[in-house]
């Protein structure tokens, strides 16, 4: 599996000098992005490639290749696979479509029995195949300045659906969330979804996995190895096809069944995952998840400069089920002799709009302090006339700390924009609206529970 995101030799079969072509897009991403291994050109009609000498054949290549990437036409996949096979390549991503999808079953089952004939394993057909962050591995056809990569960070991202995927990561690198590896496997020919959680797993660089699915290839052995992994590794789930229609609509997409969305559920949730409802949902519930402690329980404190983002996150939180943390007296004592007359000491926590970094920190450290709080949200409109950006490293040593969770909320422009970001790169959670940080905290709740 690990050739798959670790080659030291790469193969493109189908890289083309014309710019439309998929193979042309995934040759330069090699050619000319990070990726610090090999890369070889396989196309019988050219002699040249940016720089680089074209192969009739990888069994024309000397030197041993780790990983093939076939962008060729679905009727010629079987005859390169072969030619891999007698070449000792074990690992192939097939990006070519018109299988299964489009009811060609009889093609994909001859690539299925090819792949077994000469010991390959290959993710796709159909699909996007693979993005690494770290090492550069970039198999996606869509040119970076139409999509935008995301830089190296924690999370993980498995897509039955290559268009699910391509919009989530170029979503991810505007946000500026960053990710190990994000791998589009398509029709799962061979490797399937099961296997790439159970390879993630493994992979000390991610912390949590995200999947989205259509449908599922092995239902117990997927239950299997979630529950297996889930223990120690958070995997964030998004069902596609959960609607009568949405479920018709699978089929005709990557050829898979979709079934009944309740028996998903269920599975999920018995397997220990976190199941999330749209796209954005899956990252909110993976930044918290990979960053955050285990909570004791769900009784939050808020912490705010506006009394009104309190009232409103108040709300959300328990519509979520979460409880609102009722601090210990001798912590309420100690606060009101910090703070002026006017600052609410209670829950939430209402610094006003006369608030400092000082009180902040003050605020911060009681609820740490005190028994009687699993977890923070802290409200932060960097606006108010008293508060300096020195704020948010109070707020990032706190979080260093890892006794409880936090959970920053903050809204504004510009200015707000670019001190959420540090607080983000930091790897703090930080939220637009407390509607959408109430979600993800009673995630990390469930998770933990």
């Amino acid at each position: 599996m690990d050739l798959f995101f670790n080659p030291k030799t790469v193969a493109v079969i189908g890289a083309s000098a014309h710019p439309r072509k998929v193979g042309h897009v995934i040759f330069r991403n090699f050619a000319e992005g990070p990726f610090r291994g090999k890369v070889f050109a396989v196309n019988p009609g050219a002699d040249e490639l940016f720089g680089h000498k074209c192969y009739k054949s990888v069994l024309d290549i000397k030197e041993r290749i780790d990983l093939a990437v076939i962008a060729i036409p679905a009727e010629a996949v079987i005859e390169a696979l072969d030619e891999c096979g007698r070449k000792g390549i074990r690992a192939a991503i097939i990006v070519t479509s018109g299988f299964k999808e489009i009811g060609n079953h009889e093609l994909e089952e001859e690539v299925a029995a090819s792949l077994k004939k000469n010991r390959i394993r290959a993710i796709g057909v159909n699909c996007l195949g693979v993005y690494d962050a770290y090492s550069g591995v970039d198999t996606m056809f869509l040119p970076s300045y139409k999509l935008e990569r995301p830089g190296k960070g924690g999370i993980a991202f498995i897509s039955q659906s290559g268009a699910v995927g391509s919009v989530v990561l170029d979503w991810m690198a505007m946000m500026g969330y960053k990710m190990t590896k994000f791998i589009s496997y398509g029709n799962a020919t061979d490797i399937d979804e099961s296997d790439l959680i159970d390879y993630l797993a493994e992979d000390p660089k991610t912390k949590a996995i995200c999947v989205y699915v259509e449908g599922i290839k092995d239902g117990r052995r997927f239950y299997d190895i979630a529950r297996k992994h889930s223990k120690k590794k958070p995997i964030v789930v998004l069902k596609g096809g959960v609607t009568e229609q949405g479920s018709a609509a699978v089929s005709s997409h990557t050829g898979s069944l979709a079934g009944a969305k309740e028996i998903y559920a269920t599975a999920f949730r018995q397997a220990g995952m976190v199941q999330a409802t749209d796209v954005e949902q899956v990252f909110d519930y993976a930044r918290v998840l990979s960053t955050q402690p285990r909570p004791k329980g769900r009784r939050v404190q808020i912490i705010t400069d506006g009394g009104g983002l309190g009232i409103i996150a108040t709300d959300w939180l328990i519509k979520n089920g979460m409880e609102m943390a009722k601090m210990d007296m001798k912590t309420i004592a100690e606060l009101k002799k910090q703070f002026t007359s006017y600052a609410v000491v209670k829950n939430p926590i209402d610094l006003t709009g006369a608030a400092t970094t000082e009180w902040y920190k003050t605020a911060i450290g009681a609820a740490l302090e005190d028994n009687n709080i699993d977890m923070l949200m802290i409200i932060v409109l960097f606006q108010v006339p008293m508060l300096t950006p020195d704020v948010v490293e109070v707020i990032i040593e706190a979080n260093k700390e890892r006794r409880k969770p936090i959970i920053v909320v903050s809204a504004g422009g510009r200015y707000s924009e670019v001190l959420k970001k540090s607080l983000e790169d930091a790897g703090i959670p930080t939220f637009s609206s407390p509607a959408r940080a109430s979600e993800a905290m009673r995630a990390l709740y469930d998770y933990g529970r």
